[in-house]
């Protein structure tokens, strides 16, 4: 067989950001597996132009390295693309070098929020990575496999490299697709799927469930959030583009629950009212998750969502310090954001809270005071992040002005506190954050709530059963860690 690439085939990899040894005893992944949306709608977009493509996520698969190695050899693509974080843009700088070997000719492109945020300074010192595609990539992708490699300084929205290697810039594209237009993501590429992919734990009561997203885009401005993709636009598909899109994944997939993995949900009102009186007629009984801003929310539409099938809303709180909020966050608002979780609860909705530790200006009394509001609410559940400067926040230009940066991108994935803000330390945040969890979870009322899941997600106590030693083996870790704790 010759090792040379087949025009028109571009093989589209998920990579998993660290060892597949690894990830095996990983908590976090062993609790959710969420289907690369992004990665699957440029398949199908790319199928639509007619373009082969082959997918492969080494997320959800971790020993996937051999099947890339044979799709190099058997599908032969002209492109190997990477849709990455900023935690897993070096193993894919790595799983490019590796394919590089394998078929020599192959052309190597990159993209996601990293290179978006980045753009030339993305390549520099990854000579196994000759392109990187900034912002929307379906039309920029498309172009480059259909040859425009050969000429890439009139592609927009690309990093390429100049004849000396040098990672040059061209513009951005000028014109954005119009959402509906789309084609439904191919989710069939995905192996395993539905069942291979898994929202978090007690976060859904039926399986097989799934991801979609519905929008792109934020018009806010926070300081954590990186807007590099999408800027601060906000477009959406239509109620009409939903509801098919709903139907078509429970009527192929079998799909029961969904999560719409949208920024801001309920931003466009009217196209939620839309879609929830149509998810009545025509998909009763599919249940789905959304996340939204207190500002948008109000009981008649909160009632209306509950009719439709929704079962837990998610909000960002990110701290309970009014103060260090107001610094970080637009219209920061602690009892707005109290009123509307409680409206949720009223209305028989699960709530989630969003949290981070760690923002600069963070101290442990402000933790403590996120506590203390945390505890105040009536939350189903919380996620608390370590928070990351990554490129592309407004915060990530001078954050080394307000503690101690660590930039390590391999360990950026709100998982590891790389950020330490002035006047604190690492263990102490550490301790905080193990405390912060132990005593949510400790409460008779969350106690409670998760035992009531053996009859409300069965599936998710299931998983639980089967993953405990991963679990148990976590909490004890986190036991150790908060040792100093009085």
């Amino acid at each position: 067989m010759s090792a040379t690439p087949k025009p028109g085939r571009v093989l589209l990899v998920h990579p998993l950001g660290y060892g597949a040894e690894a990830a095996r005893g990983d908590v976090a992944r062993m609790a959710n597996i969420m289907p690369p949306i992004g990665l699957i709608s440029l398949a199908a977009w790319l199928e639509k132009k007619g373009i082969a493509t082959r997918v492969v996520d080494a997320y959800a698969q971790p020993d996937a390295a051999r099947r890339i190695h044979e799709l190099l050899l058997d599908f032969r693509p002209t492109l190997l693309g990477f849709s990455c974080t900023t935690s897993s843009f070096l193993d894919a700088a790595r799983l490019a070098g590796l394919a590089k070997r394998a078929l020599p000719d192959v052309k190597t492109v990159v993209g996601g929020p990293h290179v978006s945020a980045l753009r030339a300074q993305s390549l520099q010192g990854h000579d196994s990575l000759d392109f990187g595609v900034m912002g929307e990539g379906e039309e920029t992708l498309a172009e480059l496999a259909a040859g425009g490699w050969e000429q890439p300084e009139k592609v927009q929205g690309l990093v390429y490299r100049a004849a000396d290697g040098t990672p040059q810039v061209t513009g951005p594209r000028q014109r954005l697709l119009d959402l509906d237009s789309l084609p439904f993501p191919a989710y069939e590429k995905l192996d395993g799927y539905p069942g291979a992919y898994k929202l978090p734990i007690f976060n859904y009561p039926r399986a097989p469930n799934s991801s979609c997203v519905s929008s792109r885009g934020c018009p806010y401005a926070c300081s954590y959030c990186d807007r590099s993709v999408f800027g601060r636009s906000f477009r959406f598909n239509s109620a009409e583009y939903m509801i098919a899109h709903v139907r078509y994944l429970r009527e192929r997939f079998g799909v029961r629950h969904l999560n719409f993995y949208d920024d801001q949900f309920t931003f466009h009102r009217a196209r939620v009212e839309s879609f929830c009186r149509a998810m009545l007629n025509q998909a009763p009984g599919l249940t789905w998750n959304c996340a939204a801003r207190a500002e948008h929310l109000d009981p008649e539409l909160l009632r209306l969502m509950k009719a439709a099938g929704c079962w837990m809303i998610s909000l960002g709180i990110e701290t309970g310090d009014p103060e260090l909020l107001a610094q970080h966050r637009q219209k920061a608002d602690l009892d707005l954001l109290g009123e509307r979780i409680r409206m949720i609860k009223a209305a028989g909705i699960r709530m989630k809270g969003l949290l981070m530790m760690g923002l600069p200006g963070e101290s442990e009394a402000s933790v403590r005071r996120s506590m203390a509001y945390v505890y105040a609410l009536p939350l189903d559940d919380f996620n608390l992040a370590k928070f990351t400067p990554f490129p592309g926040s407004p915060i990530y230009e001078h954050v080394r002005e307000l503690g101690t940066f660590d930039e390590n991108w391999a360990k950026m994935d709100c998982m590891h506190f790389q950020f330490i803000p002035r006047g604190m330390t690492r263990d102490q945040l550490e301790r905080l954050f193990t405390e912060f969890y132990r005593r949510h979870f400790m409460r008779p009322r969350i106690m409670w709530d998760y035992t009531t899941m053996i009859w409300r997600s069965p599936d998710s106590w299931r998983r639980f059963w089967q993953s405990a030693g991963g679990f148990l083996k976590f909490a004890s870790s986190n036991r150790r860690l908060g040792a100093g704790e009085t």
